[in-house]
């Protein structure tokens, strides 16, 4: 050696390898150095080095350009050691470059060495390309050469096993997209193979036998092309005895078969069995063997799924519980009696009114009892109807002839009680009518006639039968039109909250005022809350509306406090605010975000609220309550069993409606009126009457005992300006 080398790779004669058999596999590293004596040196130094029971395998490159040009053309290198001043001071760091931006190699762990102690590579070049270590020629003797390649060797396999493991993963994925989609068993099970033999690095050769059906008979399903002939027929007319014997075991013991020559996957499920049998030349490993069970799973998917493709298929147009055909096939046959100038034909469509009630009381089991027996009840009624079909989940359709058919006929025979199971269940339904006349082209068009009489039948306004009429949908028009315009203008905060006093009787002083709703359309007008509420309500949107009103009253209350006024603000409560899971929570928590005093906020309930759901009505209030806020039941005595809560709800006041007191005093003689204040008065509940129009109306009132009066006489509703105004007047 030089006198450059001396103190490099340091070992004693007797640490050098014996002879020995040479391992059949190796780890191929790369020596790259422009010195020839430092190949001779590391290689000696390393011979008869084992890992894991492989030796190594030494390439030898002498310039950068070399060792690029060898790595291109050699797989499997594990290690490269790598010189890094050669044929120029950097030469070893463009070689990092282009192993690693040019060739794409990221498997090769790299060991940079120098024999000038000095110079370094750049710190950006070992951050960025995976570089394993870095050290002077005279820092490597024997042993930490050795535990430097182990260190190397080891990250070498992991990042190795990373990237099939990655690749493994792709094939299974694109495999299983290739398989699934099929509905041809032939082209299934010959995809299946196909896709197999990939994820196994075999042969397509294979052949998937088995049973589709609840017979559990094995037969041939498919494979690859040789085996097409035996499509059908049982495995033992197979002509290969070792397939017959692997499958049959498979089926036998329950479990895969693995040999040296094939293996065969058992598949099985509730109602199929199946093995895929496949033979190879080299035994795959058993990670190839794991991921091919990764993609069983969606095998076994795929043939359920060809299982089920002709039940499918011979479903389309049937309803599966009750044989009728369905709404598909209800749409598709409807169409062929549209006819102009023609009106032989009426469309009843039939709903089960509050269904799910019997289903989440009794039992879907029940239910399905039940809709088979209203089946079976119009097909005896009505043997000559046309079009009987399913067409939605609890509701039914079909065709008569509008001449000998009678309403009041199918009333009567929906009315007598269903046997469902043990129950003799009584139902209520509600009906759409569509005669011939208005009958579309499109099948769908004219079930949407339909839906739209059995909508407006639903809502109860027009009776539980109603027959289409054109004006219905323009009014359905009008009305999803006022939606979504009433959805805008609460998104672009163009709702208003106006205020309309509430005085004391005795004084005439300002007690609070009521949070009022408006919408305004513009030019100065405004849409009638009777109008919009109740869209809003069955759009789904008067929860988030009335958080905001609430939150805006909160908010108008603040103001007033700042500027030295404390009154109540009355909110009014919906029925779907109060199905709002915590809602008690939500209002105190909206309160304490405002910094609003409880007191200061009277939430107002319609005896609809209450009667929803009455104990759960009484524990928000009593929560509510407890919190300091007052409650008040407004329109009270126009509902039913107002009198049987009233003692049980944790309530303030009750409040007086218009419509007893409109008509006070000529036309009414106020026992309404008087019988109202005189339970708050003996419940200890202050009263205050809404609508006091007229004095007349104010003195009647005030003379049965009344607190509070609110109406157009005293102010009329204000915004926020004119409330500020009318409060200055009142000092």
């Amino acid at each position: 050696m030089t006198s450059e080398h001396n103190d490099f790779l340091f070992f004693n004669h007797e640490d050098e390898p014996q002879e020995e058999d040479v391992p059949k596999d190796y780890w191929d590293v790369l020596i790259v150095d422009d010195d020839p004596e430092i190949h001779t040196v590391t290689e000696l130094a390393l011979s008869g080095v084992e890992f894991w029971g492989r030796t190594l395998r030494f390439h030898h490159a002498y310039s950068g350009t070399e060792a690029v040009e060898l790595l291109a053309n050699t797989n499997n290198v594990s290690v490269l050691l790598l010189d890094v001043v050669m044929e120029s001071d950097d030469a070893g760091l463009k070689v990092v470059k282009e192993v690693r931006d040019i060739l794409k190699n990221h498997n090769v762990r790299i060991i940079l060495r120098t024999g000038q102690p000095g110079y370094a590579p750049e710190e950006q070049v070992i951050r960025e390309y995976d570089i394993n270590d870095y050290k002077t020629k005279t820092e490597l003797t024997r042993s930490k050469l050795v535990t430097t390649l182990v260190t190397a060797i080891r990250s070498y396999e992991q990042v190795c096993q990373l990237e099939y493991q990655s690749k493994a993963l792709n094939n299974i994925l694109l495999a299983s997209k290739a398989i699934l989609g099929f509905t041809d068993i032939k082209a299934f099970t010959m995809a299946v193979i196909k896709q197999l033999s990939v994820i196994l690095d075999c042969a397509p050769r294979g052949v998937v036998c088995g049973s589709l059906d609840d017979s559990y008979q094995v037969q041939v399903l498919g494979g690859c092309a040789e085996f097409n002939a035996f499509i059908g027929q049982g495995v033992e007319q197979l002509d290969d005895g070792r397939i017959i014997l692997q499958v049959q075991n498979c089926f036998k013991f329950g479990e895969h078969q693995h040999t040296d020559h094939d293996t065969t996957f058992l598949l099985k499920s509730k109602n199929r069995q199946a093995a895929i049998y496949l033979e190879y030349v080299s035994k795959p490993s058993l990670t190839q063997l794991q991921f091919a069970e990764i993609f069983l799973t969606n095998v076994s998917v795929g043939l359920d799924n060809v299982r089920l493709f002709n039940k499918l298929r011979d479903a389309a147009y049937k309803d599966v519980l009750t044989g009728l055909a369905n709404r598909t096939d209800f749409i598709e046959q409807i169409e062929k009696y549209h006819r102009l100038n023609s009106n032989e034909y009426l469309f009843i469509l039939i709903d089960v009114a509050h269904f799910s009630d019997i289903n989440n009381g009794l039992g879907q089991e029940v239910g399905n009892h039940l809709l088979t027996s209203i089946v079976e009840r119009l097909k005896q009624e009505y043997p000559s109807a046309k079009l009987l079909s399913r067409i939605g989940a609890d509701v039914f359709g079909f065709l008569v002839e509008r001449d000998g058919f009678d309403l009041n006929e199918l009333s009567e025979n929906l009315n007598l009680p269903f046997a469902a199971a043990e129950h003799l269940l009584p139902a209520n339904f509600k009906i759409g009518l569509c005669e011939q006349q208005d009958f579309q082209i499109s099948g769908i068009e004219t079930l949407k006639l339909a839906y739209i009489a059995l909508n407006h039948a639903k809502k109860g306004n027009q009776g539980n039968v109603v027959c289409y009429t054109s004006d219905m949908e323009e009014q359905m028009t009008w009305r999803l039109g006022i939606i979504r315009q009433l959805r805008q203008d609460f998104e672009n905060n163009k709702l208003e909250v106006w205020y309309q006093p509430q005085l004391a009787f005795s004084d005439m002083s300002l007690k609070g005022c009521e949070a009022l709703l408006r919408w305004p359309s513009g030019q100065g007008n405004y849409i009638s809350p009777e109008i919009f509420v109740p869209l809003a309500e069955d759009a789904g949107l008067i929860v988030a509306i009335g958080q905001w009103v609430l939150e805006q009253a909160c908010q108008q209350q603040k103001r007033l406090e700042n500027q030295g006024v404390e009154i109540c603000i009355a909110v009014n409560v919906s029925v779907p605010q109060f199905k709002v899971k915590g809602y008690a929570q939500q209002v105190k928590d909206t309160l304490l975000k405002y910094q609003v005093k409880p007191k200061n906020i009277e939430l107002e309930v319609t005896e609809s609220v209450v009667m929803d759901e009455l104990s759960m009505v009484i524990e928000t209030l009593q929560d509510l309550k407890e919190f300091g806020i007052e409650v008040a039941i407004d329109d009270f005595g126009t509902g039913f069993s107002s009198l049987s809560y009233l003692q049980k709800l944790p309530l303030d006041r009750l409040k007086i409606d218009r419509a007893f007191v409109k008509d006070l005093p000529e036309k009414d003689s106020g026992a309404i009126a008087k019988l109202v204040i005189a339970l708050g008065a003996q419940l200890g509940l202050k009263t205050i009457a809404e609508g006091v129009e007229t004095q007349a109306q104010a003195d009647f009132l005030k003379q049965l005992g009344c607190d509070e009066v609110q109406g157009f006489m005293y102010a009329k509703p204000m915004p926020e300006v004119e409330l500020i105004q009318y409060i200055e007047s009142k000092k």
